[in-house]
């Protein structure tokens, strides 16, 4: 018997594989740090884990905002249903991908890391993204979009925003290897495109 999507039963089998998936790469890049069964992070470790982590909350951050066009291509309106467990999860490696920079990486020296991010743009650029990102977080509530009505919609409008800086982050931050980078611009490119094609064709 198949499964309707959209039904109770879709959400209750749908929702925790959505998580465990999402999970997954923390729990490849934790086996790594660790060396377990052979794993590894390389002759670098804490750098492979920080740009791991970083890569993963621009691909989820990437991937939340190609929900909505992907329902409208379809007409899939269950697909909502897994935005915003997308879009903690990106959340999520973003605040972890943070936490590595200060604590493995600049050993929680606050001089070292706002010497950072005074000289190095790109630090200054994720730093950015991430108090960007915090807000939407929060309100990323049933409870709160209630609360917040049309202004909600206005205010989670800024994660557009977050994702060109990510994306401009990541840029700078790989210098020279740049194809992975453009590629996600490309990616952010398409996505906006279609935002302008679906807010011209509403007013047509």
């Amino acid at each position: 018997m198949l499964i309707k999507p959209g039904s109770k039963s879709f959400w209750k089998l749908s929702k925790p594989l959505l998580f465990l998936i999402c999970l997954l790469p923390w729990v490849i890049l934790l086996l790594q740090a660790f060396e377990v069964m052979g794993l590894g992070l390389g002759a670098n470790p804490v750098e492979e884990l920080l740009h791991e982590l970083g890569r993963w909350g621009l691909k989820l951050l990437l991937l939340t905002l190609f929900i909505t066009p992907m329902r409208r291509w379809t007409g899939w309106n269950w697909l909502l249903g897994f935005r915003r467990m997308l879009g903690l999860f990106a959340f999520f490696y973003v605040v972890l991908h943070f936490f590595t920079y200060a604590i493995l990486d600049q050993g929680l020296d606050f001089d070292a890391i706002i010497e950072d991010i005074i000289k190095r743009p790109y630090i200054t650029l994720g730093l950015t993204g991430l108090l960007l990102l915090i807000p939407l977080a929060v309100t990323s509530t049933k409870g709160m979009m209630r609360r917040l009505g049309k202004k909600w919609q206005k205010l989670h409008r800024l994660v557009y925003v977050v994702a060109i800086v990510a994306v401009w982050h990541f840029y700078w931050q790989v210098k020279l290897d740049t194809l992975d980078a453009t590629i996600y611009a490309l990616v952010l490119m398409v996505l906006f495109a279609a935002r302008v094609y679906h807010a011209h064709s509403s007013r047509s």
